[in-house]
C-alpha cells in the first residue's frame, strides 16, 4: 500500500495566497486556523493505493471552527512560549486530522 497525493502548484499558490491575507486580516490569529485548513487540503487530494492499485480517496472530517477550545488552548500556549508553542500546535493538529481522516 501507498499514498499518493495530488497537490497541484496552482492549487498551493492560491491556498498560500488565501490563507496569507486572512492571517494579516485577523493580526495573525488566522495562522491558528491554517494549521487545520492545511492539513485539511492535503489529506483530500491523497489517495490510498493497495497492492492490487485499487485508489481510494482520503476524507478528513474536520472544519475550521470544529475544535475552538483547542484553537484558544494553542493561542495562549504559543502566547506565553513567545510562539514556540506553535510548532507542536502544527504536530497536533496534523494529528488530530489523520485521526480523523476516513478511507472512501
Amino acid at each position: 500500500m501507498k499514498i499518493q497525493a495530488d497537490v497541484g502548484t496552482i492549487d498551493i499558490l492560491g491556498h498560500l495566497i488565501l490563507w496569507f491575507f486572512i492571517t494579516l486580516i485577523t493580526f495573525g490569529i488566522g495562522a491558528f486556523f491554517f494549521a487545520y485548513s492545511f492539513s485539511k487540503f492535503i489529506i483530500n487530494r491523497s489517495e490510498l493505493i493497495d497492492d492490487q492499485g485499487i485508489s481510494r480517496r482520503m476524507v478528513c472530517n474536520t472544519d475550521i471552527f470544529g475544535n475552538l477550545g483547542h484553537v484558544v488552548l494553542w493561542i495562549i500556549i504559543s502566547i506565553i512560549t513567545f510562539g514556540l508553542g506553535y510548532a507542536f500546535y502544527f504536530y497536533k493538529v496534523w494529528n488530530y486530522s489523520l485521526n480523523n481522516t476516513t478511507i472512501g
